[in-house]
């Protein structure tokens, strides 16, 4: 082992006796922290896979369970990531004196959370990745549906290998499959809720399929497989506001329906819920460039929130909590699909 920090990389060349045996929340019994176990299968060339960066959201790793009790050998050699042990102890998205584990990759920071990410990203600098998987859950109603960073072909064809529902984005730009997308086809599984048992099965047979893949197709994606997004904004409530949920004490009241309209095309006119503070300004949506934008898609009326264009949001939440650590969501416009690189 590497060390025994909660945010130093421990490497690993096998597994732990016992460690396909414990769920999520007992992993720390085990693993010190944030562990990298690097395991040979038959064709050299690895499968990166990460799960728990959100201790959380924990499909990933029953679906790692799963398949590697299965294979005594792996068709292909794995790298396994397995992400926020010590939050996950609590079943927390993170700890509060830690950072976020999927903002920590864009190479700044000097935290030791970075630092473990610096590490990783060292290693795995010096290997011929075949593929990236970063597997994640969300709060919200939501389809299971795939993230990309890129728009080339190889990238597509792992997203719709999951899902014919894809996302592009840029921002946040901390996250791992943005910092890995420029070594090798890279994506993020969004696997729905984590007790979810399909979300597990879902995986599975993703991931089986990614470790059986001897080469991405070469033929382009055909428009009739994918439905391919956009993000364009991601919209938070500002800090000095209070959060609620049918809460009429809040100073941001959500309407307890708003995590049905994920993936939906909201036409003009949608509440999103009330404020009742006195300012012109209820939520704080910002561009891929940083720039404030919730004047072009929101507008405040009668103590209401509408929407003043036509949006789609994603990954909208009854949680309060992820609201306040992450956002309330994320705003998306329909994309043409590309037509080469």
């Amino acid at each position: 082992m590497n060390g025994a920090s909660d945010n130093v990389l421990t490497v690993l060349d096998q597994l732990p006796s016992g460690l396909l045996d414990l769920p999520a929340e007992r992993l720390h019994e085990m693993l010190p922290g944030p562990t990298l176990i690097e395991l040979p299968g038959s064709d050299p060339q690895p499968l990166f896979i990460s799960v728990l960066l959100h201790g959380n959201e924990t499909t990933g790793w029953d679906a790692m369970r799963a398949i590697l009790k299965k294979y005594p050998r792996l068709p292909r050699t794995l790298y396994l990531l397995i992400g926020n042990v010590s939050a996950a102890a609590r079943r927390q998205r993170h700890l509060p004196d830690q950072a976020d584990y999927n903002r920590i990759w864009k190479g700044d920071g000097d935290g030791p959370e970075h630092a473990m990410a610096r590490q990783l990203l060292h290693r795995l600098e010096q290997r011929p990745l075949f593929a990236a998987i970063d597997i994640h859950n969300n709060t919200g109603t939501n389809p299971h549906y795939a993230c990309i960073n890129r728009l080339n072909e190889d990238y597509l064809h792992l997203a719709t290998l999951f899902s014919r529902t894809v996302v592009y984005f840029l921002k946040p730009d901390g996250v791992l499959s943005l910092a890995l997308s420029r070594r090798c086809p890279a994506v993020t599984l969004e696997c729905g809720k984590p007790d979810d048992a399909h979300g597990v099965t879902h995986v599975i047979e993703y991931v089986e399929a990614a470790l059986h893949l001897s080469a991405f197709p070469e033929h382009e994606v055909a428009p009739q497989d994918v439905d391919l997004f956009h993000t364009v904004a991601v919209v938070k409530v500002p800090e000095q506001l209070s959060i609620g949920v049918d809460d009429p004490r809040a100073d941001i009241d959500l309407s307890s329906a708003i995590d049905h309209y994920n993936f939906s095309e909201l036409p003009v006119g949608t509440c999103f819920g009330h404020y009742r503070h006195g300012g012109d300004t209820a939520l704080e949506a910002r561009d891929e460039l940083g720039n404030e934008v919730s004047g072009r898609y929101f507008e405040l009326s009668d103590g209401r929130i509408y929407t003043r264009t036509p949006v789609m949001p994603s990954m909208l939440t009854l949680d309060t909590g992820i609201i306040r650590q992450d956002c309330l969501c994320y705003l998306m416009e329909r994309l043409p699909l590309p037509t080469g690189e």
